[in-house]
């Protein structure tokens, strides 16, 4: 199954700078955060230790304290996850390219393919953009799905890899061996599958079995076996519809319960659970739940919707991300997980202060639980990871999806005023 993820690392901040003149800290005595709003109501102080929430105390008991950082009543929020991208794919960091890559798949896949070599910039260079442009918005935590194919090999593999690396302290980053072009129809695809794996990729990736390769034992066997013998997960993009989809959701079903592999694996988009009848959804769902599989969306445009919440009722976990960030793919996306979360809950109808709280889980806790990592709350002993916006709650935040006026990873600061910082430094 997948590996812990590293720990992020510590240390936050926002707001007023200290004075010239004020004496430095040293790495064990604390940082205090005054006038945070939690997201139940309370105003707190924030005692940051080494990286991590030491305290929390109502702004009411808290003796003054000359050099703490006053959020001035911000909401203060746990950083987001976004559960599905394409770091590789970016072009962030480029001047604007008009999207010229066609209708279809196929017609993007063949530009992409031609294109990418051509760039000015790496793949680490792209890659890196988006990770900052994420946390600036308050993602700090990532799974991307990285090519993998017969002509270009490990190549965007390696860019992320270099990227993940020099942003150990801006994000946990998954990788994702994402097969784009099939897997049976393009030989030696297994292979380089599993020689990502062994090159620090955390997951295999599957691509529509029947429609792409026409041969659904044949990709579902190969993937799974890989991610079996390699002890990792597997996260498959399924784009097909109606019942071609749900006989691909019910292989992927049979293989993860027959594999024990129960919560280690993840279909993407699962476009077909929007497209079928109510009954037909329900027994699905029924399905997923009982084998442990997944589903992550992104909300696309194209198609229906899944049904989301029936999916949760029936004890699926559901989850969101951003998918194409500025790409071939598409000229849309900012990499903000809050304004995706937002963008579904309207496309799910979502209108009550509940219901908002549930979009918002698909970017937080059940996005991490998708992801088999531990979700870090603002609560005692968690590492100081938050961003603060200017909003009276959850719900208000989602609507509105205000600046992040400051992001703090694990007692970093990586962001103020929705600008990445040019160095990391403590709270």
């Amino acid at each position: 199954m997948p590996p812990p993820m590293p720990p992020p690392s510590s240390s936050p901040t926002h707001g007023k700078k200290k004075s010239a003149s004020a004496p430095a800290r040293t790495p064990d005595q604390p940082r205090h955060v005054d006038n945070a709003l939690l997201a139940d109501g309370r105003l707190v102080r924030l005692t940051i230790r080494d990286g991590r929430f030491d305290a929390i105390a109502p702004m009411a008991d808290a003796p003054a304290c000359a050099d703490a950082l006053d959020l001035g009543g911000l909401l203060v929020l746990p950083l987001l996850v976004d559960g599905h991208l394409h770091l590789d794919k970016t072009l962030l960091g480029l001047p604007w390219m008009p999207h010229a890559a066609g209708p279809t798949r196929a017609s993007r896949i063949e530009t992409e393919l031609g294109l990418m070599p051509t760039l000015p910039l790496s793949t680490a260079e792209r890659a890196g953009h988006l990770i900052r442009a994420c946390a600036a918005h308050g993602t700090g935590t990532l799974r991307t799905h990285v090519d993998v194919e017969p002509q270009n090999g490990l190549k965007a593999l390696e860019g992320v890899l270099e990227a993940r690396a020099a942003h150990r302290d801006w994000a946990q980053i998954q990788i994702v061996a994402f097969p784009q072009t099939g897997v049976m129809r393009a030989p030696g695809t297994l292979e380089l599958l599993d020689a990502a794996i062994a090159a620090g990729a955390d997951l295999v990736g599957g691509m529509d079995p029947c429609e792409v390769d026409c041969d659904p034992a044949g990709q579902l066997n190969g993937i799974f076996a890989i991610a079996h013998r390699r002890g990792v997960g597997v996260d498959v993009h399924l784009h097909e519809s109606d019942e071609l989809g749900l006989f691909s959701i019910r292989e992927i079903c049979k293989r993860a319960k027959a594999l024990g592999m129960q919560g280690h694996v993840t279909i993407s988009h699962g476009f077909c659970l929007g497209h079928v009848s109510e009954s037909k959804a329900r027994a699905t769902a029924d399905l997923m739940a009982a084998a442990g599989v997944n589903l992550v969306t992104h909300g696309a445009a194209s198609h229906p919707l899944p049904p989301l919440a029936l999916l949760r009722e029936h004890g699926v976990t559901v989850f969101a991300g951003n998918d194409n960030v500025r790409d071939i793919w598409s000229p849309y996306g900012t990499g903000d997980a809050l304004e995706r979360a937002s963008l579904i809950g309207w496309r799910a109808d979502w209108r009550t202060d509940a219901q908002m709280m549930d979009a918002f889980d698909l970017v937080t806790a059940s996005a991490a639980r998708g992801m088999g990592l531990t979700f870090s709350p603002v609560a005692v002993g968690e590492a100081a990871s938050f961003f603060a916006v200017r909003a009276g709650g959850v719900a208000e935040a989602l609507a509105a999806r205000p600046v992040r006026e400051i992001v703090v990873r694990g007692g970093l600061v990586l962001a103020r005023g929705g600008v990445s910082s040019q160095s990391l430094v403590s709270v």
